[in-house]
């Protein structure tokens, strides 16, 4: 427990000072490691019985990079770091390629909630409307470095069907919208001959607007935020294709030169119209954000793996997570 909590530093500090007892720093990594090696089992054969309930089941899953010990990073990004154009420095744009991507999942039970878009958009203080946030319930969150995302996927759907073999429930997944993301969800679904509603994250949403919106507006304009809050407003009652087309049409009247993150937003509602259904989605009471997995991304890689100086081996990451 106290290796999860901070750095084995740390770990052998608490333990030395609490016990009297003196672990070697390198025993305890050994011991995460082997007490990690039960995890696949034990979860799959958590359930002996389905969940008896007929409330919403969701999946969601998201990538976060971990900085690597350089040969415990993937070839690809092996070769990509051996490319850098300058030694001294990284060039405009270039990335250190020093990091593997951790592929997180999340599988739970939720009830269904009907809300309107006003109370998910809402900002005035005066207004009466308010959200109501429905808490997860049997929730399970994991991730690996070692195994590819498309093999967590199919993990999440898997554990899906523990909860529900007979696919008697309504499944979401939740995406952010990432192309390949999307492929493989289908692939998987397909495998498996699942039926799923796909909803984009209404959070990734937001951020392409609001890099649209400064395309329009100047720095510091309070008007901006009226702005975003219509043109969520109108994506939240299923209008994202009317969205898209008026911010081509706003652009083009104004004669934009910087119209880059305009143009991005516009192929992002546009290419995605299908997952971004979020009038019906509302109405029927599905989650449109992944709160969830957000969160996972942070405690189970932000708090402890990504910590100042921590450069980690493939083993001893995914025993951590």
């Amino acid at each position: 427990a106290e290796a999860i909590r901070g750095s084995y530093d740390d770990a052998v500090t608490s333990i030395d000072s609490t016990t009297g007892g003196h672990i070697p720093k390198r025993q305890t990594m050994q011991v995460i490691q082997d007490v990690a090696q039960d995890f696949d089992d034990y979860f799959q054969k958590r359930y002996i019985h389905p969940e008896d309930t007929r409330d919403l089941l969701v999946i969601t899953t998201d990538a976060k990079g971990i900085v690597m010990q350089p040969n415990s990073l993937r070839e690809c990004t092996k070769k990509a770091a051996k490319k850098q154009k300058l030694k001294s420095r990284l060039s405009a744009g270039e990335k250190k390629d020093r990091k593997r991507m951790a592929q997180v999942a999340s599988v739970y039970t939720t009830k269904a909630c009907p809300r309107t878009a006003e109370s998910i958009m809402q900002r005035s203080e005066e207004s009466n409307v308010h959200g109501f946030r429905v808490p997860p319930r049997n929730k399970r969150v994991w991730a690996s470095l070692k195994k590819g995302s498309e093999s967590v996927i199919e993990d999440a759907f898997l554990e899906a069907l523990q909860r529900d073999p007979e696919q008697k429930r309504q499944w979401i997944v939740l995406v952010d919208g990432h192309p390949h993301q999307m492929k493989q969800v289908n692939r998987v679904a397909k495998k498996h001959n699942v039926t799923v509603t796909i909803i984009l994250d209404f959070i990734h949403v937001l951020e392409y607007l609001w890099k649209a919106a400064w395309c329009l507006f100047d720095k510091g304009d309070e008007l901006v935020e009226e702005w975003v809050e219509y043109k969520a407003l109108e994506i939240l009652r299923g209008k994202a294709s009317q969205v898209a087309k008026g911010l081509g049409i706003c652009a083009t009247k104004r004669r934009l030169v910087n119209r880059e993150n305009i143009d991005k937003c516009r192929r992002y509602l546009l290419k995605n119209k299908k997952q971004l259904e979020y009038g019906i989605a509302l109405e029927c009471g599905y989650p449109i954000a992944s709160g969830v997995i957000e969160g996972a991304c942070r405690h189970l890689i932000n708090d402890r793996l990504d910590i100042t100086g921590a450069r980690w081996s493939l083993d001893g990451a995914e025993a951590i997570l």
